[in-house]
């Protein structure tokens, strides 16, 4: 299984990077397959530490997609050389165990160092499922049809419409307004900012 959480590393001057990103674990490792480029992996390879932030405000994830809103505040982690989300359920602090170097995509496992309750979690949300799965779709504009793309939103829109918070329907809105500006750059051959790495499970990478 894959799960999205939100991936928050530090430079080795200290800047924060944040990163919607997708972790499986294996043998007690949570393994993180960022493309190359990607700072997630420079900050990785260089601090060997990465937290693993798990949260209910998909303005995150969609606001990191989307380039709308990428500054959200972070605070030292509290075992690792690195930081995590100020806001969020929970948190797990990983230190880099090994690397499985590869061109395209290397295999980082990271061990599990320290972990962190901070709030309870509320329950599932279809709004909220369906704006993560809105950021899987903006992640790969680059490499989905149009159709497919229209007819998924379409479909999702009716969870936005039915369940959605003001959260919810701010990153709703960053990711229509996403896919519409990939639209024109890409009529007049402009390639649009990536993300540090698509979303979603391996099978569409």
């Amino acid at each position: 299984m894959i799960f999205e959480t939100i991936v928050t590393t530090a430079a080795p001057d200290g800047r924060p990077h944040i990163a919607p990103m997708g972790v499986r674990y294996e043998d007690g490792f949570a393994v993180l397959s960022p493309f190359r480029p990607s700072a997630t992996l420079d900050n990785i390879v260089a601090t060997r530490a990465a937290v693993l932030n798990f949260t209910t405000d998909v303005r995150i994830f969609a606001g990191c997609v989307t380039h709308c809103a990428t500054d959200w505040p972070t605070i030292a982690a509290t075992r690792v050389a690195t930081v995590r989300l100020a806001e969020s359920l929970a948190h797990t602090e990983l230190e880099l165990e090994r690397i499985e170097d590869d061109a395209q995509r290397p295999m980082l496992r990271m061990k599990p160092v320290h972990q962190e309750q901070h709030e309870a979690f509320a329950g599932f949300n279809r709004a909220q499922a369906a704006v993560i799965e809105g950021a899987v779709l903006v992640s790969r504009l680059f490499m989905l049809p149009a159709d497919k793309v229209d007819r998924e939103m379409a479909y999702l829109q009716i969870a936005i419409d039915k369940t959605a918070g003001e959260r919810e329907r701010t990153a709703w809105s960053w990711l229509v307004a996403a896919i519409a500006r990939h639209r024109v750059t890409a009529s007049v051959g402009v390639t649009p900012a990536p993300v540090d790495t698509p979303l979603g499970g391996r099978a569409h990478h």
